[in-house]
């Protein structure tokens, strides 16, 4: 048993948490702790990579999750979905068996890791929609594949994120729902009423939304209006300061509404690394620039993020009308309620909380201690 103190941001008083066996034991007032701000541990529901670890490598050892995992954890982060592109089959296959062996030989992977995001293959085909996805390796969904999938990975795929506009795209999100697999729009052409279709269907996500999309839209109706408009989907954003522009990141907020909002990072394997042109396998030859921008040179396309999720809370606590509460609630709660209902700050809840340090105005947090399961990290 022990214990670990700051300030809770859901009101900004002091509490000292007690630790015991893993959960949440008691949450008690506590001397003023200025500086030290503590919430549950930040959970990532999209995550390709960081620091050189690349989820979408060709040849993904377990070693590599596991290091992703002590990465990231480092980083506030205590719980995310890797996150696999658009790719072959047998890549793809060969992945999630590699992270299926990863929870196996670690621990903390396991407990990180309790899902896993397929970011395709299902997505438009169309420039622009398709992003940095590979033309070659889109293909319609497809049930046969799904069970493949699982069989791979003892059952690991937790959330697809596909575009409606296949045909028997609604059958096979209806078929996900029944699985208990949650669907997430994204990377998309369709239209308003598949969008609502898709919803209607048991899609309950948002990709990423504002990104994964065609440069320039009808002024109404479009996609992403269907998409805020549409309270059964949950949308997900990229706070980067790149992916969305601050005037476009508050109205979608907005719009949105907190409670249906969550932060991602969609970080890449290049994030985390110095300045530089790479080749990436989320969008090939890629450069990083000193202002943590993913591109694809010679091109006005991203090809994914670099900043980690600290980033992106930071960012989103500084635009008008938010706070450090609502930004951490979107990077706590909120995924948390598609991951079994982590990120709470309860008596009874999983141990897993971060300390950091944080003033109005900072683009970053500075992490403290990182608790797992009720073991310092």
């Amino acid at each position: 048993m022990h214990a670990i103190r700051g300030r809770n941001p859901a009101n900004g008083e002091s509490v000292e948490v007690i630790v015991d066996n893993g959960l949440v034991a008691s949450i008690s007032p506590a001397i003023s702790t200025e500086d030290q701000w503590l919430s549950p541990g930040f959970i990532d529901l999209q995550v390709n990579g960081y620091c050189g670890h690349d989820l979408n490598s060709d040849s993904l050892a377990p070693e590599a999750v596991v290091a992703l995992a002590h990465q990231l954890v480092a980083l506030g982060v205590t719980t995310f979905l890797p996150t696999l592109i658009t790719a072959p089959e047998q890549q793809l296959v060969s992945s999630l068996r590699a992270i299926a062996a990863a929870r196996r030989i670690s621990s903390l992977a396991a407990h990180m890791i309790p899902c896993v995001h397929m970011e395709g293959p299902h997505i438009s085909p169309t420039e622009g929609p398709r992003g940095a996805h590979p033309r070659a390796h889109v293909r319609p969904p497809d049930c046969d594949e799904l069970e493949r999938w699982q069989t791979a990975s003892g059952g690991l795929v937790g959330l697809v994120t596909l575009s409606p506009h296949w045909d028997g795209a609604l059958d096979y999100i209806s078929h996900l729902a029944r699985r208990g697999i949650y669907v997430a729009v994204g990377h998309t052409n369709a239209d308003p009423a598949r969008i609502h279709a898709a919803a209607e269907a048991g899609a309950r996500l948002s990709t990423h939304l504002g990104n994964g999309v065609a440069g320039e839209l009808p002024r109404h109706p479009n996609l992403l209006w269907a998409q805020l408009a549409d309270d059964r989907l949950t949308a997900t954003f990229i706070a980067d300061g790149h992916h969305l522009p601050a005037d476009t990141l508050t109205a979608m907020l907005r719009a949105k509404g907190l409670e249906r909002s969550v932060l991602i990072s969609d970080a890449v394997a290049v994030g985390g690394l110095r300045p530089g042109l790479y080749e990436a396998q989320v969008g090939g030859a890629v450069e990083l620039t000193a202002e943590a921008r993913v591109g694809i040179p010679g091109t006005a396309m991203l090809g994914g993020a670099a900043l980690p999720l600290r980033n992106g809370i930071a960012n989103v606590a500084r635009l008008p009308g938010l706070s450090l509460r609502h930004a951490i609630q979107m990077a706590t709660e909120n995924p948390g309620r598609f991951v079994g209902g982590r990120g709470a700050l309860g008596v009874g809840a999983p141990a897993d909380l971060v300390q950091f340090t944080w003033h109005p105005g900072d683009g970053d947090l500075t992490i403290g201690r990182v608790l797992v399961r009720g073991v310092e990290q």
